[in-house]
């Protein structure tokens, strides 16, 4: 059950944190200021594309790489094919984790390696594997782990994870906003760069400002009712979120949200695009997840019940290809079974902008979901 009451207390939310979520959440703008200096630094500024890769191939593990790896597909899919590298192994423990190369990689190929970690063996066979195919390789990863010295030694290009002060002395969220634009960013400056998506220097200044607003307006001190993400955390307690996305931005936005929802607050939540989503989740508000109540339940005593999951559909979006959507026809679908509806829908600015205002307010409605859960009344 959602403890609401912890909501609209401040004092609380930051005894129930833990884990440091809230502060993870409101630094995702600093977090991404670092990560384009430390790129920089690198040297990514100045290179010079030789032309435009083949193909982009991306490995890495946890929530926050496989999130950047949907998202530069959702970005920069259109001017080349975007293949996540999914790891194998016998446990999703850094040592046993493998990843391979298609046969077709080659030499007018790019890897990008993104990790929290950095000391998984396999990540570092691959950039070895990518050298010996002549594949260009870049990683970001924790400065001085086993993975930047590999990267470092096949002549790759390294850059060193953003951190934040705490993470020095605590283990690192995969799943936490800093992390996403951690690892998100320095692939950002570097696509650019050889031109298969555009994130110039002014772009990102105004991506990490729409982030910080998102912050102000979503932190732990603003009240629900004027608080985008606390509302949707109260909507969607005792729920089973539909997601339904619109956009190609907001497509990756949504499924990070219910892998987050999952890894954070321990709750489940599907995700599919629109239009397929009406047909692909259309059953599941006419079955056990119907949100019309049966009328026998107003009589039946559910004090010591547990509080049945009703389907509630979330519906994020972005601006719809070719300017039609299936908003109209979601609503209709919804709202004829008695399914209550949540929207999210950025303000006007690039796609970078509308991508990062959608995370940003995701990522803290699946914080407070976490928070409030877990917290027990005293």
């Amino acid at each position: 059950m959602l403890d609401e009451s912890l909501l609209d207390a401040p004092e609380a939310l930051a005894r129930a944190d833990r884990r440091g979520l809230l502060r993870g959440a409101a630094e995702a703008g600093a977090r991404l200021r670092t990560a384009a200096r430390h790129a920089a630094e690198a040297g990514i500024a100045e290179l010079t594309a030789e032309g435009r890769p083949r193909a982009v191939l991306l490995a890495g593990a946890g929530t926050a790489a496989t999130g950047v790896a949907d998202l530069i597909g959702a970005l920069a899919g259109a001017s080349a094919p975007v293949t996540r590298i999914h790891p194998t192994g016998v446990a999703p423990a850094a040592g046993a984790l493998r990843w391979a190369l298609p046969g077709w990689a080659g030499s007018v190929d790019l890897l990008l390696v993104a990790t929290t970690d950095g000391s998984e063996p396999g990540l570092a066979l691959l950039a070895e594997q990518a050298y010996r195919r002549g594949c260009s390789v870049v990683a970001v990863a924790p400065e001085r782990s086993p993975l930047s010295e590999a990267v470092g030694g096949i002549h790759g290009l390294v850059v060193p994870m953003a951190t934040a002060p705490h993470e020095m002395y605590e283990e690192i969220q995969t799943a936490s906003p800093g992390e996403l634009w951690a690892l998100f960013t320095p692939l950002l400056v570097l696509l650019d760069r050889v031109d298969l998506l555009e994130a110039p220097p002014e772009t990102l200044a105004k991506v990490a400002d729409r982030l910080d607003h998102a912050a102000e307006r979503c932190g732990p001190a603003i009240a629900t009712y004027s608080n985008p993400a606390k509302t949707l955390a109260a909507e969607l307690a005792d729920s089973l979120p539909l997601i339904w996305t619109e956009g190609a931005g907001a497509a990756p936005a949504g499924r990070r949200f219910a892998a987050v929802l999952a890894e954070l607050a321990g709750r489940p939540a599907l995700a599919a695009e629109l239009p397929e989503a009406l047909p692909a989740h259309g059953v599941l508000l006419t079955g056990d997840f119907a949100g019309g109540a049966d009328p026998e339940d107003f009589f039946r005593d559910r004090v010591e019940e547990q509080q049945a999951l009703r389907a509630r559909v979330v519906l994020l979006r972005d601006r719809p290809v070719g300017g039609l959507s299936a908003a109209p026809a979601a609503r209709e679908l919804a709202l004829s079974h008695d399914t209550a509806i949540s929207e999210l829908e950025p303000a006007e600015g690039t796609d970078l902008e509308s991508i990062a205002e959608l995370l940003a307010i995701t990522d803290f409605a699946a914080v407070y979901l976490s928070l409030a859960a877990s917290h027990t009344p005293k």
